[in-house]
């Protein structure tokens, strides 16, 4: 069933933490863009990461959030980034219908010896490696997964290649991150973390305008290929291209006015937002499930004074345990 559209007169701005689903009739083109703020700025606050790290974690989860919205069953969406620079693990899930959670991996030292020599792009830092798409429907089918190498200079590069590779529709990605500082309600400074993205696919009612020479390339060459890009398709691609990192964070621009500052001559549509959460789904229930699967050797191994604690590498939240509880419920 399709989606209800806003219609004027009823007409209320999405906001922060929002994924805003689109459409633009007169191009062919679907997709979704948000705007993450205070959802965002927990979860990098919570773990205090150096600003490189945080940047590049912010980048998955605006990712992961503009796919994971899109699915329409109840499961788990994971994007994940594993490589062999200084920051060598990205994770973020997202938890059907809106639930998400996302952490970072990096080697501190490595890290602070390519920020000093001011290698800091994206592909130094990840180095090289894969970035993974997997779909998680539950214990009752198998969970599929897409996988891409870390072959490019940003990550909206590395997502644009696995789209081209994987999902054979054209495809175009954009994300930003920003810090913001500003002064809160009392005059006093503070800083937060910003985010902003947006998908957009070329979806027409006849497949074959589909067949895009940028499916065969990772630049859009044309060279050694039959099919010339479609015309819709190409417009699109080029509004979206003008986009600027700074319109896709700024909270003053807001994401129904990027849409309609892209597509207002072509008739953009847009319907109702999905707000997204920083949800973790782990609990003492499941922490202890895992215990119960350890040895007593891991158990003693694992306590200190007698508890074992627990600290869940996504929310920071630290469970603790008596050696007997866990003991008794391995058994």
């Amino acid at each position: 069933m399709a989606e209800p559209a806003a219609t004027l007169g009823e007409f209320n701005f999405a906001g922060d933490d929002h994924v805003v689903p689109f459409q633009v009739e007169g191009l062919d083109v679907r997709g979704r863009a948000v705007q993450l703020g205070p959802m965002l700025d927990a979860i990098l606050e919570r773990h205090r990461y150096p600003a490189p790290v945080a940047r590049l974690l912010a980048e998955v989860v605006v990712l992961t959030v503009l796919l994971g919205t899109s699915l329409k069953f109840e499961g788990k969406f994971t994007v994940q980034t594993k490589g062999d620079g200084p920051v060598d693990l990205l994770v973020c899930d997202f938890s059907t219908p809106e639930n998400v959670r996302a952490y970072a991996r990096f080697n501190r030292g490595l890290l602070d010896k390519a920020v000093a020599a001011g290698q800091i792009e994206p592909e130094q830092l990840l180095g090289k490696g894969m970035l993974a798409f997997t779909i998680d429907q539950g214990k009752f089918s198998q969970p599929y997964q897409g996988i891409v190498a870390l072959d490019g200079a940003t990550l909206e590069e590395i997502a644009g290649t696995y789209f081209r590779q994987s999902e054979q529709i054209p495809t175009r990605v954009r994300l930003a991150a920003a810090e913001l500082f500003d002064r809160d309600e009392a005059g006093k400074p503070r800083h937060r973390w910003r985010a902003g993205g947006l998908v957009a696919q070329f979806l027409p009612e006849a497949p074959e305008r589909m067949r895009q020479p940028d499916l065969h390339g990772g630049d859009g060459d044309t060279a050694g290929s039959d099919h010339k890009e479609d015309d819709a398709w190409a417009e699109a691609r080029s509004l979206v291209d003008t986009i600027d990192a700074d319109e896709l964070t700024d909270p003053q621009v807001g994401t129904e006015r990027l849409l309609y500052r892209l597509f207002h001559e072509r008739g953009v549509r847009v319907y109702e937002p999905r707000e997204v959460f920083d949800r973790c789904s782990c609990s003492r229930e499941k922490i202890k499930g895992v215990l119960k699967g350890f040895s007593a050797e891991e158990i003693d191994a694992s306590q200190e004074d007698g508890t074992i604690s627990v600290t869940c590498e996504f929310c920071s939240t630290t469970y603790r345990f008596e050696v007997e509880e866990v003991a008794q419920a391995a058994e």
